[in-house]
């Protein structure tokens, strides 16, 4: 078919049917929109104020090296992001694990640095992790055992009652058995990594939905992926050529002042140098902008937005002059330090060994002074890793996101809007909405597939049978 209208692909940018669409906003969630519009035949306009794509997940250059903003990951659950990867022609570049397999460093330990893995087997849920957890150095065996029935219970709680949304994910882990320590070594470990918040501030909801579909729903769900190139390589380079691919105008360096509508089904879209109009907008910006651009009417509650709260991460890069890190990462205990990642061949570094701190929930750090972090992460990198006492540091840096992801609260799902709006043809996309998803790579996916598919119902086109199917996720 060449008239725009298949749906088995990527159709061809000619030919198309009168419809378009504005996308505001270049991150995961507004390339996704634009790709599933454009797929459907729709004309699509995506505008960007930065000078590329990719929202918070990005590269630039320092010198020589070619460094990411902070540390991504996705798991095999993120069956979202993955048909991204697959969609932009990336999936190489972002592999995963064969099998799931973290160690754990406890440098806090009176008789020294401990090592722990937690590993996956190839058995059926729950077994899959029952010799890891049996094993697992870091905490007592009764503390293991309590562990291992608070994920039973964990297990058997529905994901739909809205209750849980009202409840911190701490009080339940404590009212079931769990200790400071089982927090810490465990829940927290990944926990705080995946939810950007300690388990006291987490919504009982967000958290029982990650560790369920992370570590309680398939084998390898929980098995670890990231990009061996920049990010900047995925979602810039290659998903402006998907993008280009596809039909779709990308205007970068473009903010949009104002959106409105005329009343009968027309939008104006303002920028700098004029107005654009469209069938259908999709707001993929942050909640602050969002409510910023919002026309009156959109939501009947704008100010829900502005009580959606936000959590910053930190990124601490430190590059020695020698290799002293042989795994490609590993999380810490018994240390402000929370995952350590090797990004030596991704940024391209000839010589030595470039390591990445990603910290999390990292509200007591962010604003600190280089010299002060410098001074609080080099002396843990020392306790954690041995070869760093005969290793030079070449370069120290920091970057910081200070509002990198919602904050997962408790009550937070009650404030996040779906795609659609009270405004027809105006849609609602972002990591920080109703996906039922924390703040991943993996929501903002999967906001934009629903802004889409939103949109495509109102406009009368079909859905690309290619498209990423919401209910096929667990």
């Amino acid at each position: 078919m060449t008239d725009g209208t298949r749906s088995d692909g990527p159709p061809h940018t000619t030919g198309r049917t009168g419809r378009d669409a504005v996308v505001v906003g270049g991150g995961l969630a507004g390339v996704t929109a634009a790709l599933a519009l454009a797929d459907a035949g729709v004309r699509v306009t995506l505008l960007e104020g930065r000078p590329r794509l990719g929202g918070l997940a990005f590269s630039f250059r320092r010198g020589d090296l070619t460094v990411d903003n902070g540390q991504h990951v996705y798991l095999r659950c993120c069956t979202a992001y993955r048909w991204f990867l697959d969609r932009i022609d990336a999936t190489g570049l972002a592999p995963l694990q064969n099998r799931l397999d973290v160690p754990v460093v406890d440098a806090g330990k009176p008789e020294g640095r401990r090592l722990g893995r937690l590993r996956r087997d190839a058995l059926p849920v729950p077994l899959h992790l029952g010799r890891s957890l049996a094993t697992y150095p870091h905490l007592s065996l009764a503390e293991r055992a309590r562990v291992g029935r608070a994920a039973l219970a964990l297990q058997g709680l529905d994901l739909t009652d809205p209750a849980l949304d009202e409840q911190d994910f701490g009080s339940w882990l404590a009212a079931h058995g769990q200790s400071a320590r089982a927090v810490e070594a465990l829940w927290d470990l990944v926990g705080v990594a995946t939810l950007n918040a300690v388990a006291g501030d987490s919504s009982l909801a967000l958290a029982a939905m990650v560790f369920k579909t992370g570590l309680l729903s398939d084998p390898g769900a929980a098995d670890i992926g990231w990009a061996r190139v920049p990010l900047g390589e995925l979602h810039d380079r290659l998903a402006r050529k998907a993008l280009d691919s596809a039909g779709v105008s990308v205007r970068l360096r473009t903010r949009v002042t104002s959106i409105s509508t005329d009343g009968n089904g027309r939008w104006s879209v303002q920028v700098p140098d004029g107005a654009l109009t469209a069938d259908a907008v999709v707001l993929a910006v942050p909640q602050r902008e969002t409510y910023d651009l919002l026309p009156p009417g959109a939501l009947e509650d704008p100010g829900q937005l502005l009580r959606i709260g936000t959590a910053p991460i930190l990124n601490v890069h430190v590059v020695y002059d020698r290799p002293v890190l042989d795994a490609p990462f590993f999380a810490a205990l018994g240390s402000p330090v929370q995952w350590v990642f090797d990004r030596t061949e991704a940024s391209g570094l000839s010589r030595g060994q470039y390591l990445a701190l990603s910290q999390s929930a990292a509200q007591d750090d962010i604003d600190l002074p280089v010299a002060a972090l410098r001074e609080r992460y080099l002396p843990e990198l020392r306790r954690l890793l041995p070869h760093t006492r005969y290793a030079e540091v070449m370069d120290f840096f920091v970057t910081r996101e200070r509002t990198a992801t919602f904050a997962p609260a408790p009550g937070v799902g009650r404030l996040r809007p779906g795609a659609r709006t009270e405004a027809p043809g105006l849609y609602l996309a972002g990591a920080w909405t109703a996906t039922g998803w924390p703040a991943t790579m993996e929501s903002a996916v999967r906001s934009g597939v629903s802004a889409a598919e939103a949109a495509l119902g109102a406009l009368g086109r079909p859905r690309p049978r290619h498209l990423f199917a919401l209910e096929e996720a667990a």
